[in-house]
């Protein structure tokens, strides 16, 4: 009964931090926002630059705003007052188009409802499914290109110091969070990291066939309107794993750390440490272009194989060591 509860900590405090972290990590200049269960407002007469991406949550665009890149609501609601420069997709939901609302590009409501008020403009297709039904007409849209979730996920920054206070932010977090995890959860996280340090072929695989499966899975559970909360908790227990497995392997980096130099940590400081070299070292490769995203991907699916391997944990993947028997014979005994 420890353990679980234990474990049910560790979820809450991860949800608590997972969800505003997410959010604010993808916000910064030459980067859309991209945010979990939160609320998104641009307010009259501000201009967005990029792209919106919300989960689960709720976007306005008021009345003179402008989105000049493209938005993307997954299981939330939209009401757009303003200008929307490139294309809008709803999955799962409901969207209001103000009499002052202005769509330049392609319109697409997959599984969700579509109210518009008289005066408002499309100028691009409008795609729309009714909740829960798709016609053998129906085309899904594809979904355009965020600069969060681009398969080259190049930010350009144009200032470096926001850059560089991210990476060390991110780590800092990532690190303070590592220690808490370590003081509820050190054994399972252990066996985590064990996993994926042990058999990486086999973690990498299942977090690479993971990570390229679940949004087919999720886009199938949002069509359906009954299962949007499904999907929702699909969503979150992904980005929990990642974040479990991240620091998990955090913790195996801290341990052999210590090694190297032949001393010994307490657990949480090693998982503290571990995990923030890992994340400096992740986020500051991640700033190359073109090929700085392959580290950080490659990190991702070692901790969400690992995860899977060890089921959050609680199983190890290692054979049990074989108990080492004295081969010197017992002495006699007296009388025989």
């Amino acid at each position: 009964m420890k353990n679980k509860m234990k474990f049910l900590s560790v979820i809450m405090v991860l949800m608590l931090v997972l969800l505003p972290t997410q959010s604010v990590a993808a916000k910064g200049p030459g980067d859309g926002p991209v945010i979990f269960g939160g609320t998104y407002t641009l307010e009259s007469g501000d201009s967005l630059d990029d792209s919106v991406v919300v989960f689960g949550g709720v976007v306005m665009i008021e009345v003179d705003s402008e989105v000049k890149g493209d938005v993307v609501v997954v299981g939330g609601s939209l009401t757009v007052n303003g200008q929307v420069n490139g294309d809008v997709v709803l999955i799962g939901g409901a969207t209001l188009l103000g009499e002052e609302s202005l769509i330049k590009g392609t319109l697409s409501v997959i599984g969700a409802t579509l109210n518009r008020e008289e005066g408002s403009q499309v100028n691009g297709e409008i795609i729309h499914t009714a909740p829960g039904i798709l016609s053998d007409e129906t085309r899904i849209p594809e979904i355009p290109g965020i600069p969060f979730f681009d398969q080259s996920p190049l930010v350009v920054h144009r200032n470096p110091l926001w850059a560089v206070a991210g990476v060390i932010g991110r780590s800092v977090a990532m690190g303070l969070l590592a220690m808490l995890v370590a003081l509820l959860l050190a054994e399972p996280m252990r066996r985590v990291g064990e996993a994926a340090a042990s058999q990486p072929a086999i973690a990498g695989g299942l977090g690479f066939l993971t990570i390229a499966l679940a949004p087919f899975v999720v886009v199938v559970l949002m069509i359906t309107i009954l299962l949007i909360p499904v999907g929702l908790l699909a969503i979150l227990v992904l980005m929990v794993a990642l974040l479990y497995g991240w620091i998990a392997l955090g913790l195996e980096v801290g341990e052999r750390f210590t090694k190297m130099i032949n001393q010994e940590w307490p657990l949480p400081l090693s998982a503290a440490f571990g995990t923030w070299l890992l994340t400096v070292i992740a986020a500051s490769i991640a700033l190359i272009p073109c090929i700085g995203w392959l580290v950080p991907f490659v990190i991702g699916t070692l901790a969400l194989g690992g995860v899977i391997m060890s089921r959050f944990g609680s199983q190890s993947v290692l054979p049990p060591v074989a108990e080492v028997v004295d081969p010197t014979p017992l002495p006699p005994v007296d009388g025989e």
